[in-house]
């Protein structure tokens, strides 16, 4: 599954993904691959991911709209 704030959430933090795949201890080709939706994203990646950026997991998986 696609999930488009995953790419947003990196460009606006300035982030590269290989940046972001060293946050989650992963190789930058599979952080792409959860980027692109190739690949399901593990709930302990979300929930790091939420953290990192101080949003939901619900906004990040676009069931809400505020990042809260």
């Amino acid at each position: 599954m696609y999930f488009r704030r995953l790419k947003d959430l990196r460009e606006d933090h300035d982030l590269r993904q290989v940046d972001v795949a060293e946050i989650l201890g992963i190789k930058q080709t599979v952080y792409s691959r959860y980027e692109r939706g190739f690949q399901t994203i593990p709930v302990e990646h979300l929930i790091k991911l939420a953290d990192y950026y101080d949003v939901s997991v619900d906004y990040i998986l676009e069931r809400v709209d505020k990042a809260e």
